[in-house]
Parts: C-alpha cells; structure tokens; sequence
C-alpha cells in the first residue's frame, strides 16, 4: 500500500453519457452507457510499471469560467508505485506570478483526471483467466438457447434469414444497425465520400477556403435529409446563442443551451420542433435527436468559448462552420469549440509522421468489427431473447449473465464502429477528434470510467471541475457530481430509469472520495504506513490498494 503521507489533491473523473436518443429509447441503450467520477509532497519516485499493465490514458481537466477561466489541456505525468499500481489525483502548480485563487489561461497547468490504477501483470493475467473461463461457459449456455428459440413465434420478426453460406439465421432486432449497412448503407457512403472529395480539391486548391466547404457541404446534407424547416429550426436556435454569447455572461449561455436541449427533451416542445422535419423515413428520430442534441452542446461550447476570450471576437461564420462539420453533426463525438477552431484554421496542415498508415488501420479495424458483430448475431441472438421474457425466464443464471454482459459489449462495439469512421473522416481533414469509447471490461473504478469522451470533456471543463475546484473537499465534489448528472440526466431523456442511473453513479463517484478521506485519518494512515505484508500482488483488494 501506498504510505502514510499525503497524496496529490483529487483531479476530476471522466464523466460521459451516451449518444442522444429518444426519451423511449433511453433505456434500451442506458444499461451500457457508463460514466465516471491533499496537497502534500509525492511520493519518493519509483520505476513506472510495465506498458502492458496501463489500461488507461491520462486525459485532460480544465477549470475554470470568465475571461481567463479555461487553461489549455496539458497531460499530466502520474506518480508511481513500486507494485505496478499508478495512483494519481493531481492538483495544478500554482503559474509564477499569478494571483492565489485566481483563473489563468497559462497552458503549464497540469491536472490527471481521476483516480489512475494501472493493475500489476499477474493480476491483470489472473482476471483475464478468470473472465475467458466465464465467458466461455456462458456462451456456451447462450448458444444453445439462441438454437433453442430460434423457431419460437416470438423470434420471426427479429430473427430472419442471414447469411445463406452459414446457414443460420441472423438477429436483426437492432434496427439503427440494420438500417446503417442496408437501406442507409449507400446514402452514408455517398455523403462521407463527398466530404471527403470536396475536402481533398478544396484543400489542393484554396485551402483557406477548406473550413466554409465543410460548413456548406454539411449544411446542403442536412438540408437534403431533414429538410429546410429542420435546417432554420437548428439555425435559430445558433443564432440565438450567438446573440447570448455577445453579452459575455457565461451563465446565461449556459442557462440558454440548458433551455434549448430541454426543450428537445420534453413534451411539448419536442413534439412541435419534431414536426419541423419533413417526409418520414426510418432512422429520422434517430437523425433528429442526435442532430439536434449535438447542435445544442456545440453552440453552449461555442457561446461559453467566447466569454472566456472576448478578445478573439469569433463571429457567427465560426460558429455555423463548427456545428454544420459534417461528420460530427449527427451522431458526435463533439469537440469543444475551442480545439475545433484551433485545428480548422491551419492553412497548411501537415501530417504527422505515420499518420496515414494509422488511418488506414483504423478504416481496416471498424470493418473488421462490422463482419465480426454479423457472424456473431448469426449463432447468439443477444438482441432478441430479452424482448421473450418467457422464454428468458427459462435460461440457467450463466446463461442470463453472458447475456447481459454481450449487450453491454456489443453497445460498445456499436459505438467504436461509429466513432472508427466519423474518427477516420476527421483525421483525412486533419482534425484529431476524441478517441472511441473505453472497452467496458477495462473499467473498474467509477473515477476513470467513460464511455463518449467528447461529451466527457464538454461536462467536465464547463460543468464539472468548475463546481469542483481541485475536487479534493466532499461538499464541493457532492455539489459538482449532481449538477453534472443533472444535465446529464437532461441529455439523455429524464424518465425513472435515468433517475436511478444518474443517482447511482453519482452515488459512486462521491463514495470513492470519502473512502479517499477516510483513508486519510489517523489509525488508518498508520495501518497504510506500516510495513507491507508479503502476499501476492495479484490477490490483494483492488480498489483499496489503489487507495
């Protein structure tokens, strides 16, 4: 265990919802989303642990409101323990010269989000072993009952014939999934492909030109699906947080996007601005709440950007050529507006070194992904089995785990697909975009949790660390995890499932921060600092040896 001194002040924990969806389709996607959570001299330092033990990656945390509130993201460096564990909750140097207490832009803050645990080798081999064993014997179980119902009553419209060379038929109870590489298969390889044309002649051409061809490419593709009612509708509500952002008040910009997500979020107003698209077709809720719930964070980000620099006068050409981007406007990942601008208005991008051939990998491992998510719904039929809840009644409890453990993954595998090819369009553009979602089966403190990392970044710098502070005091730390999962409540559709969701994440993330102060008092600190018992690293308490 660590000693007895006191460790660096608590730094934020990654904190993301999932993609917007409609208030119906809350739960069904809710279960897999998963979201995060003392001054003194450090430890003496010790050798950094293996590469292979780290399963996570420091972020960034950003404080701060008002003209010179938001630092510029640095990665922190984590101290190190001599048994592998990283352990890392860090408060920024104070800049020489500044003012204690005040807010500075200086880029030489440097803050680790959240508790950072990297697990010693034979542990890590241990849970994997542990895992597979699991996995292995409930699949086992799953595969027979998907075999078993696959002529139940229940099962013909949503498991159908699929591929005629395996033999077997395929679950298709996902219908976003279907609709992606079936009817909208075309339509999205023809919009992204033209992106990506017109960028490469703009870029050839006029590259100072290249950022409004992106805006009016992704205005015109838009128009063309939603329709003008739809395209003015999202315009106004630009416009109006535009207007705010001239004010220079960051409350008030961040009361608006508030009012204007809640306004896509509840009846009635999401009923009439729902009638602002026009025709019907089968991915238009879908279409309609991620766009819209995107515009709305990517013009608060925006809004609140420009009260912190009122100096850079951004106009509102800057903010309707960061919000009609094309490969983020419908499904995300968002960049705040900052970054965002920063990259597009290179004239003369370079490419790192490298860089293409990572491109083309990562173009080369969603495709990967989607042949294997089809061979698998073709022997498990994960999808369609909890929609019979008579006939899931009847399974084995191995059987019901590897089930609800495959919808997880396969949540997650659905939205690095996404994330992989609107990730690999941003990267042609010379953009670098937030990575995809951590795999779930790495996550294990509630502190270093993140399923979208654009939303994460967007709650934590305008939300979470500037209510937290240094998110080392338990009121301060209580009062930015429930304004934090309030809007995240409001982002993904209040109903009864999201109150109990947001209140037992919320509830994990203070938890771990009084386990942090209790940690910290006497008796406990001399257990901590007293000589450490030879057992094996591997069978020691995860969470409280990372303490």
């Amino acid at each position: 265990m660590p000693l007895a001194t006191p460790s660096p002040a608590l730094a934020p924990p990654t904190i993301l919802p999932a993609a917007p969806c409609g208030q119906q389709l809350c739960s069904a996607r809710l279960c897999s989303t998963l979201l995060s959570s003392a001054p003194g001299r450090p430890p003496p330092p010790c050798p950094p642990p293996p590469s292979s033990c780290c399963h996570h990656s420091p972020l960034i945390a950003l404080r701060g409101w008002g003209p010179q509130g938001w630092t510029h993201p640095t990665v922190a460096p984590e101290p190190s323990w001599s048994d592998g564990r990283k352990v890392g909750r860090r408060t920024p140097e104070p800049e020489v010269g500044s003012v204690p207490g005040s807010l500075t832009t200086s880029s030489s803050t440097i803050q680790a989000m959240g508790i950072k645990t990297a697990l010693p080798a034979a542990e890590l081999g241990l849970y994997s072993l542990v895992l597979s064993g699991a996995l292995a014997y409930a699949g086992r179980g799953l595969l027979e009952a998907s075999q078993d119902g696959a002529h139940r009553k229940a099962f013909r419209e949503s498991v159908r014939p699929g591929w005629e060379y395996i033999g077997r038929k395929m679950d298709v109870a996902d219908f976003e999934w279907v609709m992606w590489f079936t009817s909208f298969r075309n339509v999205i390889i023809f919009a992204l492909s033209g992106h990506v044309l017109f960028a490469k002649l703009c870029t050839m051409v006029a590259p100072q030109l290249r950022s409004w061809m992106y805006a009016v490419y992704g205005a015109l593709a838009v128009l063309g699906t939603m329709g003008p009612w739809y395209l003015l509708l999202l315009l106004g509500h630009c416009v109006s947080l535009y207007v705010a952002s001239l004010l220079g008040q960051p409350w008030l910009c961040l009361g608006l996007g508030l009012a204007s997500l809640a306004s896509f979020k509840l009846d009635p107003l999401i009923s009439w601005q729902s009638g602002f698209v026009t025709g019907t077709f089968d991915l238009q809720e879908v279409l309609f709440h991620g766009g819209s719930g995107f515009t709305v964070l990517r013009c608060t980000s925006f809004a609140l950007e420009s009260c912190a620099h009122p100096d850079r006068r951004y106009s509102l050409a800057d903010l309707l050529k960061y919000n009609f981007y094309l490969p983020f406007f419908f499904f995300g990942p968002i960049m705040t507006f900052d970054r965002f601008h920063t990259q597009m208005s290179q004239v003369e991008p370079v490419r790192r070194e490298g860089e293409l051939w990572r491109i083309r990998a990562q173009a080369g491992l969603s495709v990967v992904a989607v042949m294997a998510v089809d061979i698998f719904f073709h022997f498990f039929y994960i999808l369609t089995i909890p929609n019979d809840l008579k006939f899931a009644n009847r399974l084995p409890d191995s059987a019901l785990a590897g089930l609800a453990y495959s919808n997880l993954v396969y949540d997650w595998v659905k939205a690095a697909v996404l994330f992989g090819v609107v990730n690999t369009v941003a990267r042609l553009d010379h953009l670098d975009p937030p990575q995809p979602p951590k795999c779930i089966t790495a996550l294990y403190v509630f502190a270093e949790t993140h399923f979208d990392r654009g939303i994460n970044d967007w709650l934590c710098k305008y939300v979470y660390d500037h209510i937290g502070g240094e998110h080392s005091e338990v009121i301060p730390e209580l009062g930015a995890t429930v304004a934090t999962f309030a809007i995240t409540t409001l982002w993904l559709g209040p109903c009864d499932i999201v109150y109990l969701w947001s209140f037992l994440n919320c509830f994990g993330l203070n938890f771990e921060l009084w386990v942090q102060k209790l940690a910290e008092l006497g008796p406990l600190a001399q257990i901590e600092g007293s000589p450490r018992p030879l057992w094996p690293s591997c069978l020691s308490p995860t969470v409280v040896s990372s303490w």
